[in-house]
């Protein structure tokens, strides 16, 4: 069996700056509808933007092996990249062009191990409240049976975007 990955991405700094120029749900909206390419993180890990609305986030991945770890499954990491990512994006749904944000915190907890018999896995972010200069969010990682594998909160600043 090939165990090898080979793939590429697009600038980040150029996405970044379409970011800056869109409101939230836009820009993800275009980056779910493959308008956008999608960000280094996503290319390298497999995930992909599924839904969006407002305050709100849901990703899919599907865990192979080449997200291992060294004790024969899905590394935490991946389930807490995920999280950051859907926690993060739904706050981002919510800001105006001009606006960033960045994570502050997150608490995860793994309920569930993930590896390549796991099959497609979702990850649902939903705003849990937002202010004016931080928002609160929660993430969970789920199967296709809809059990819960991980779940997270996380704090966001928010910010103008430089």
């Amino acid at each position: 069996m090939d165990r090898s990955r080979e793939y590429s991405w697009s600038d980040p700094i150029a996405l970044a700056e379409v970011a800056r120029g869109r409101s939230g749900l836009d820009f993800m909206r275009a980056l779910m509808l493959g308008e956008l390419p999608p960000p280094p993180i996503a290319v390298t890990l497999g995930f992909e933007v599924a839904e969006v609305g407002e305050g709100r986030a849901v990703f899919t991945i599907t865990p192979g092996e080449h997200l291992y770890n060294p004790i024969g499954m899905v590394h935490g990491g991946v389930a807490a990249t995920m999280l950051d990512t859907v926690t993060g994006c739904a706050v981002h749904t919510t800001l105006p062009a001009g606006t960033g944000y960045t994570s502050m915190d997150l608490a995860v907890k793994y309920l569930r191990p993930l590896s390549a018999d796991t099959g497609p896995v979702r990850a649902i972010g939903t705003i849990i409240n937002r202010g004016r200069r931080t928002a609160l969010a929660q993430g969970e990682l789920r199967d296709a049976a809809d059990r819960l594998l991980a779940h997270a909160t996380s704090t966001c600043m928010i910010f103008p975007a430089d």
